[in-house]
Formats: C-alpha cells, structure tokens, sequence
C-alpha cells in the first residue's frame, strides 16, 4: 500500500500537480526525480496494491536510481560508522556490515517505492559525520572539522525532510553538541572568546544550515507543484488562486 501511495507522489511531481500530504517533501521529490530521469511519465494511476506496471517504466523510481540505490550504501555508511569511529575494530563493523546487508526488513524496503531506505541513508549519514567532527575535536576550525560539522547540518536537513522521525537524530545530535560544549566550557585553557566561536560555529552549522535547507525544500515544492490538484482543498483561496487550472486562478482574493 505504501509503494501505491509514494508512487502517486512521485506521479504528481512529474506531472507538477499539487497535492496534500502528511510528510515533508524531500523524499518525495527525490522519487519523482528518479522516475523522470529514468524516463517514467508519470501516467500510472497507482489505483490499488498489486496492479501491474505493464509498459510503465517504474525502475528508476523502484530500485536503480532511488531506493534501493541508496540502501546500497546503508552497509557501507554502518561498517564506516564502526570501523573508523566507535569500536575501531575490523571484525566489529563487518559483522555489522553484514547483519544489515541480510537483514529482511532492509532488504524488503529497499524493493519498493518507499521512504525508508532514503531516510536511513540520511540518518546513518548524520550519525557518521558527527563521529567524525568529534574525531576532530582536537583540530577545531581546520577545513576537515567544518566540512564534518556542516555535513552534519545537512544529513541533519535530509533526515527531517524526509520525514519527521528525523527528529530523534536531531535530537541525538544536539545532546552530542550539549555535551561538547558543556566540555568545552570547562576547559580552562580555553577563553570564553573561543567558546563563543565553538557555539557560534554549531549554531550556523547544525540549526541555521538546516533550517535554511528545510526551508529551500518546501521553496522547491512549492514551485514545482504550481498546477491544481487533490490538495488545493486544504489551503487558502489565496493560494489556490496561484494554481493554474484551479477555479480561482488569478482571482484577486481580498486580504
């Protein structure tokens, strides 16, 4: 059922139709990108579970271009998280590696048109580069340390926008940052000028960037989507009068 939803989805990307829906959008778009660089039309109805694609080119968006394309570097990105950051040990992050790699869960999801697979890739991502800027931690401000750090703050944007679970990353990493500046303020050796560099650093990297990247993803959604479709109900006369093909459009709506 899932994969008939987010397959609509995709379907009203490429044909620019507005619509509703509970999630952000950036998952979303990424699916209906996938389709049309893979020369998908978006035509298919995605009426009911189970009806055949028959001529439709659903690959892209199914598996080679998308989902299961980004689920290829799930083990990848965990052997990484282990091996060079946490246990350090070779044995650790290959046993690891390979538990995702023939986990059932992940490799069902990884088949369908689904959201999971693209938000683990973006969660996985946040986790790896905030292990990375702590393994930085003793080289503040280098260009490795900004790149981590900022790294961050997208995977960070990433995970949100694709869906709100993305939260709990969030949350893991501004404890991390808490505990890294609780630290930091500790240090007597460091002036209180410094500190104020280290918090103003992760306040443009790990709030501002994201919350700039969040932003610019709706920016894009709505420009994308400017054609009338089963969402315009939920929204304002005045919006839908920018919609073309809507009973309002370019209606002047009092304020």
């Amino acid at each position: 059922w899932d994969e008939t939803h987010f397959g609509k989805m995709g379907s009203y990307y490429i044909n620019r139709t507005f619509f509703f829906d509970v999630h952000p959008p950036l998952g979303k778009m990424l699916i209906g990108l996938a389709g049309y660089l893979s020369g998908y039309d978006g035509t298919f109805p995605f009426q009911k579970p189970g009806d055949r694609y028959e001529q439709h080119n659903y690959m892209g968006m199914r598996g080679v271009r998308c989902c299961r394309l980004v689920s290829s570097f799930l083990a990848l990105l965990c052997f990484s998280i282990q091996m060079l950051e946490l246990s350090k040990s070779l044995p650790a992050a290959l046993l690891t590696a390979f538990i995702l790699i023939f986990d059932t869960g992940c490799i069902t999801l990884s088949q369908y048109i689904l959201l999971d697979p693209i938000l683990m890739f973006f969660l996985m991502g946040a986790v790896l580069s905030m292990v990375k800027c702590n393994s930085c931690a003793d080289k503040p401000f280098s260009a490795s340390w900004w790149f981590w750090l900022s790294l961050t703050g997208v995977n960070l944007a990433g995970a949100m926008g694709v869906k709100f679970v993305g939260l709990f990353v969030v949350l893991l990493v501004g404890l991390n940052t808490i505990y890294d500046l609780w630290d930091l303020l500790g240090n007597l050796s460091l002036s209180l000028v410094d500190f104020g560099k280290h918090l103003l650093a992760r306040v443009l990297c790990l709030i501002l960037l994201p919350l700039a990247l969040y932003t610019a993803m709706f920016a894009v959604h709505f420009t994308v989507l400017n054609k009338s479709g089963p969402g315009d109900g939920f929204f304002s006369s005045a919006f839908q009068s920018q919609l073309i093909g809507n009973n309002l459009h370019n209606v002047s709506i009092p304020e």
